[in-house]
C-alpha cells in the first residue's frame, strides 16, 4: 500500500509472490492479544506536515457546454484531518496517545484543524501557527465514488528558523514520555535538514524507535533511523533503478538500508504487498528479504494508506513487537483502510478481529 504521493501500480510481469525460503511467521491468538493490549500504553510523537483534506461529493449527469468536462452537482462537503494529523488519527484509532507537532496557517482552515484536534482530545500544544503561509488544504471532488480532480492550496518553502526552534523546544519537553517517534514528511516545509538532524540524534540518544514516511528530496538525510517506509516508486527513484522484479527489489532495498545506516527499510509494493529489509540480515550476510503478501480484499481508495502503515508499524514496535510482526500487522491495517473511500483509519477492535481471523492460517509472512 502507498500513500497519496504516488499512486501508480507496479507494471505487469515483474514481482512474483513471496518465495518460500523460510518458515512463515504466524501471530498466535495469545500474541495478538498481548501486543494489541499494550497499544493503550503507547505514546507516539508525530512530527510533520499537517493538512486538511476537503471532500466534495456529488453526481454527474451532464457535460459542461463551456469545456469537455463533467459538471458535478455537489451534495455533500466533508473535512478530514490529513498528512501528519491523519497519522495521529490512526494512532488514536488504535488506542494510542498521539502527540502532534507541526504548523497550520492563521486562517479558517487552520482553525478547523485545531477544532478537529480538540474534539479528539489530542495533545496539540506542539501545533504552531505560521502567519506567512496558508494551512495546506487538499480539495478532492468525487462523483459516484470516483475522484475527478484534486486542487491543492499550499506553500512548500521551509519554515522560519524561529518556528523550527519552537518545534524543537517542544519536542525536547515531551520526548521523555514518548515510546516512538514518526516523521511524516509530505514536503510542505515542516521537515528541514536542521530539524531532522536534531530530532534523529535525540531519538538515538534515548533509544527511541523513529520511523520515517519519506519525501524523495530529503531521502538520504534520514540517516540512522529505525525504519523508513517508501513505496516502490520512491525507493526506485532515489536509487536510480526501477523495481521490476525480485533482483531489482533486492538491489534497491539493501542499497537504501546501507546508505541510510538504518535498522530497517519497509518497501510497500501495492498489490504485491510489502518487502522488509533488516540490518541484522545485512550484517549476517544472509540478506533474506521478508515478503508480506497484500491483505487488501477490495481497493477503492489508497489515500492515507501510508499513514496507516507507519502509524501501525510504530505502535506495534512500541507495544513490544518485532519488526516482522509490526510489518505484518501494519499490512493488515492498510488492507482494511483501502477498502474505504476517503482518508480512513482502522479501529483497534477491528484490527484485532482481522488478526485473530488470520491467526490460524499457515502462511502469513515469509
Amino acid at each position: 500500500m502507498s500513500r497519496e504521493k504516488t499512486r501508480d501500480r507496479l507494471p505487469h510481469a515483474e514481482l512474483g509472490s513471496p518465495a518460500p525460503n523460510d518458515p512463515p511467521i504466524a501471530l498466535s491468538r495469545a500474541r495478538v492479544a498481548k501486543l494489541l493490549g499494550n497499544f493503550d500504553k503507547c505514546s507516539i510523537l508525530v512530527v510533520g506536515d499537517i493538512m486538511l483534506d476537503r471532500y466534495l461529493w456529488g453526481t454527474v449527469s451532464r457535460i459542461s457546454p463551456e469545456a469537455p468536462v463533467p459538471i458535478v452537482e455537489i451534495s455533500r462537503e466533508e473535512y478530514l484531518l490529513g498528512g501528519a494529523a491523519n497519522v495521529a488519527n490512526n494512532i488514536a484509532a488504535l488506542h494510542g496517545k498521539p502527540i502532534l507537532v507541526g504548523v497550520v496557517g492563521s486562517d479558517n482552515s487552520g482553525a478547523l484543524v485545531r477544532r478537529e484536534l480538540q474534539a479528539r482530545r489530542f495533545l496539540f500544544d506542539g501545533v504552531f501557527t505560521d502567519r506567512n503561509r496558508p494551512t495546506t488544504v487538499k480539495t478532492r471532488i468525487l462523483a459516484h465514488n470516483q475522484q475527478l480532480v484534486r486542487a491543492d492550496r499550499e506553500i512548500t518553502g521551509e519554515l522560519s528558523p524561529r518556528l523550527t526552534e519552537r518545534m524543537v523546544g517542544f519536542v525536547n519537553k515531551v520526548i521523555s514520555r514518548v515510546d516512538g517517534v514518526i516523521i511524516s514528511d509530505y514536503g510542505k516545509g515542516v521537515i528541514s535538514l536542521k530539524l531532522l538532524d536534531r530530532l534523529i540524534a535525540l531519538c538515538n540518544k534515548r533509544g527511541i524507535f523513529v520511523a520515517v514516511d519519506p519525501k524523495e528530496t530529503h531521502f538520504f538525510n534520514y540517516r540512522r533511523i529505525s525504519a523508513i517506509t517508501p513505496n516502490h516508486l520512491e525507493a526506485g527513484f532515489v536509487v536510480g533503478k526501477k523495481i521490476k522484479d525480485e533482483t531489482t527489489l533486492a538491489e534497491v532495498g539493501w542499497r537504501i538500508l546501507e546508505q541510510l545506516e538504518a535498522r530497517s527499510v519497509l518497501i510497500t509494493l501495492g498489490e504485491k504487498g510489502m518487502a522488509l529489509f533488516e540490518d541484522g540480515q545485512l550484517r549476517s550476510g544472509r540478506r533474506h528479504i521478508t515478503r508480506i503478501p497484500t491483505m487488501a480484499r477490495d481497493v477503492y481508495d489508497v489515500t492515507g494508506a501510508g499513514d496507516t502503515v507507519i502509524a501501525t508499524l510504530t505502535m506495534a514496535v512500541a507495544a513490544g513487537g518485532s519488526l516482522k510482526e509490526a510489518a505484518f500487522i501494519s499490512n493488515v491495517a492498510a488492507g482494511e483502510v483501502v477498502a474505504h473511500v476517503g482518508t480512513a483509519q482502522v479501529a483497534k477492535d477491528r484490527l484485532k478481529q482481522l488478526l485473530l481471523g488470520l491467526s490460524g492460517r499457515k502462511s502469513q509472512t515469509r
